[in-house]
């Protein structure tokens, strides 16, 4: 009897043994349905055996293979031992995180996430399907026609856009059930790849050279451009050369709403080629249809965010992570992988090139460039020869001629912008309309029951909401402690700054881009049309508009609320603030028309602004290499992080006052080389009604931390009776 081992989406790191009926063609890599208990999940088995350490009669079989998606390649299967290995996660859930969502359901739909980004076309499963079933809908049949008088069978991005709601439904339920598919650029009249190279600048030539020499090894490239210096037009070059010689191209930006940009420019850049996206806002039928375009070898480009680091991809011949600072690439829960570096070693696994662009390079990635691990290459100024980076001033934060927050120089400036028909953006990185409620009589504020935190004012919905565990209340119409009726929204949020401007500028066009404006799904999508038509003057939003976009109208960017990030505990918090305010000031003046940038202070002569208005990120990049240094943080030392949670405190100090016992006596196996930390509480000490606590261990060999921390989380699997959440988050994106 054959036995399979089985590594399941369970907290787990041991497979599951199952015998294989007879006929049944399982092999290593098998994507099987299984029963564990009295649930029925979906695994992989990663080992074919004869015999078992469970008696037979307690061997349950293997009920089916699935049949919609193939094996697993070796590839992929020691990817995933390595993900399991270096972050320390059960095998079985980062194999979840590979195989795509099976059966009904399974996407999320993420708003702002355009579903249809690319030219469509119809599968011949689809013609098959729809035409039987036209008698009963109109209106399908209406889309039907306009389908077939499409030149070349084929719907452009801009026939989708035209579809009225009703017809756009009826596309939405076709991609669904797998019966339409990106159709590449063939139909679209554009320029060729050769002339899209003709058109780079000798800095981009040279970075391109430079990716094409190493197409047939591992090379690690760093590309350092400042913001508009044309990255994107290299890594389509580069992806070109690469599609060119038989192979293939994995693309990977930080968040959904970057998909459609980068695949309309694909579209035109690259006629005749077949891209398919691959993220967590696709209808699960359409990203398993992708996954399985992707595994045949179909595509000769992969666009997608995180998870399509994983994606199946037998010509593998490039891999470019946009944006590789991003803070989005690290994933928070579940299996806490770095997309970025899982990218760089799937790179060298395969043997080739890997490039890491972005204007405001990671201190990790910087580091790596420093020590001659990764090739710098440098874009230094804009693409567009008469387009130079923004000039950059400073405002008083605290203007005593300020209305809602916006000062009389922001103000006099985006009078100046409307007046030329220019757009403007004012940045600020707190959604909703304040951060908080206060009573003006006896100090009261409103804060979170459930969580040690603030609740948020959302004066257009009469609520305040928390926003990290979604408890929501009434707006309330005086204070719970003393009965004041005077209650004052304290500080600002993009409703407010919107509000604000409306009545600043009843005759502008003002949108406003966060979470909550953006929910529906192709409500960002949207307005990027309608700011690229011209038909917006005032944009007002958060760091969802800080990276990648362009948008070449804008010239104007005002930042307000930039020093709080000066006063977290987080070591990393000033290298975000850092990076989020270069690449929000390089959305200003990408054409012809020069951009300005006002940023309102208490501290203008911080060297992080004075670096900023120098245009200069690499000389305070140094700098806070330099205090990393001898701070002993990361990227010179490597840290793990054992977070726990539970309702009560006690619970919690105790439960992490062994886990820190128990690292200590490990720790002493590697001599002085592992520092494990008292436990603190986490930065934000209650959410969703649970306290939370961690414990940090630190280390400047990664080699010795990583023998150390199995045993460690072996000692914390040991520990008897508890009733604490926990998780070991190996290279935090920051403390908890």
């Amino acid at each position: 009897m054959g036995i399979a081992r089985v590594a399941l989406p369970v907290a787990a790191c041991t497979p599951f043994d199952y015998w294989v009926p007879a006929g049944l063609a399982v092999e290593r890599g098998s994507i099987v349905r299984v029963r564990l208990a009295r649930r029925a999940l979906i695994g992989v088995v990663i080992d074919i055996a004869t015999t078992s350490e469970v008696a037979h009669e307690r061997l349950q079989p293997i009920d089916e293979i699935v049949g919609e998606i193939p094996s697993l390649p070796a590839d992929l299967l020691q990817l995933a031992d390595f993900v399991a290995g270096y972050y320390q996660e059960p095998l079985g859930l980062v194999l979840a995180q590979i195989v795509p969502p099976l059966g009904r359901g399974g996407g999320s739909h993420a708003g702002g996430a355009r579903s249809t980004p690319m030219p469509q076309r119809l599968t011949d499963e689809g013609r098959t399907a729809i035409a039987s079933s036209l008698g009963r809908a109109p209106r399908a049949r209406e889309l039907y026609e306009r389908w077939l008088a499409a030149p070349d069978h084929v719907l452009s991005p801009a026939d989708i856009a035209a579809l009225p709601p009703e017809l756009r439904a009826w596309l939405r339920r076709w991609r669904e059930a797998g019966w339409v598919d990106d159709a590449g650029a063939a139909s679209l009249s554009v320029v060729a790849a050769a002339d899209a190279m003709a058109s780079l600048n000798d800095e981009q030539l040279r970075a391109v050279a430079a990716i094409d020499g190493a197409q047939s090894r591992y090379a690690p490239f760093l590309l350092d451009g400042v913001t508009g210096s044309g990255k994107t037009e290299v890594y389509i070059a580069a992806a070109a050369a690469c599609i060119a010689a038989g192979r293939q191209a994995l693309l990977l930006v930080p968040e959904i709403n970057l998909t459609p940009q980068f695949a309309q420019r694909v579209a035109l850049a690259l006629p005749g080629r077949r891209a398919v996206l691959l993220h967590s806002g696709l209808p699960a039928a359409l990203r398993r249809r992708h996954w399985r375009a992707a595994a045949a070898g179909e595509p000769d480009l992969v666009l997608g965010t995180r998870l399509a680091v994983f994606a199946p991809m037998p010509r593998l011949g490039l891999v470019v992570v946009d944006e590789e600072h991003d803070a989005s690439f690290k994933q928070q829960d579940g299996v806490r992988y770095h997309a970025r570096d899982v990218a760089v070693w799937r790179a060298r696994q395969r043997g080739v090139p890997v490039v890491l662009g972005t204007a405001t390079p990671s201190l990790e990635s910087l580091h790596q460039a420093q020590r001659g691990r990764y090739e710098r290459l440098v874009l230094a100024t804009r693409a567009m020869a008469n387009a130079a980076l923004p000039s950059v001033v400073f405002a008083p934060h605290r203007d005593p001629a300020a209305v809602e927050g916006i000062g009389k120089r922001l103000h006099a400036t985006l009078a100046d912008r409307l007046r030329r028909g220019e757009q403007s953006l004012v940045f600020i990185n707190r959604r909703g309309y304040a951060p908080s409620l206060m009573c003006a009589s006896c100090g009261w504020q409103a804060g979170c029951p459930r969580c040690s935190a603030r609740l948020v004012v959302h004066r257009d919905a009469g609520l305040v909401r928390c926003h990290h565990c979604g408890h929501a209340e009434r707006l309330p119409s005086s204070c719970p402690e003393c009965g004041n009726v005077d209650l004052m929204p304290r500080g600002f949020g993009t409703q407010r700054l919107e509000h604000a401007l409306t009545e600043m500028f009843p005759a502008a066009r003002i949108v406003r881009i966060d979470r909550d404006s953006t929910r529906r799904r192709g409500a960002f999508a949207d307005v990027r049309d309608r700011v690229d038509a011209g038909h917006v003057d005032i944009l007002v939003g958060t760091q969802m508009l800080a990276k990648g976009h362009d948008f070449p109208q804008l010239t104007l960017v005002g930042v307000l609320g930039a020093d709080n990030a000066l006063y977290s505990a987080d070591f990393r918090a000033t290298e975000r603030l850092a990076a989020l305010l270069f690449q929000v000031s390089g959305r200003a003046g990408r054409a012809a028309q020069p951009g300005e940038v006002i940023v309102q202070t208490d501290f203008p002569e911080h060297p992080l602004y004075r670096a900023l208005a120098a245009n200069d990120y690499g000389a305070f990049a140094a700098d806070l290499l330099a205090e990393r240094r001898v701070s002993g943080l990361p990227p010179f030392a490597h840290l793990a992080l054992v977070t726990a949670e539970a309702p009560s405190r006690d619970a919690v100090d105790a439960f992490l006052d062994v886990v820190r016992k128990a690292g200590r006596a490990l720790a002493r196996h590697e001599g002085n080389a592992i520092s494990v930390f008292p436990p603190v509480p986490a930065a934000l000490a209650r959410r969703a009604g649970l306290e939370r606590g961690q414990v940090v261990a630190q280390s400047e060999d990664r080699g010795a931390l990583h023998r150390f921390l199995p045993a460690w989380r072996s000692a914390i699997e040991a520990l008897p009776g508890r009733r604490v959440r926990w998780a070991l988050d190996v290279d935090p994106a920051g403390f908890a």
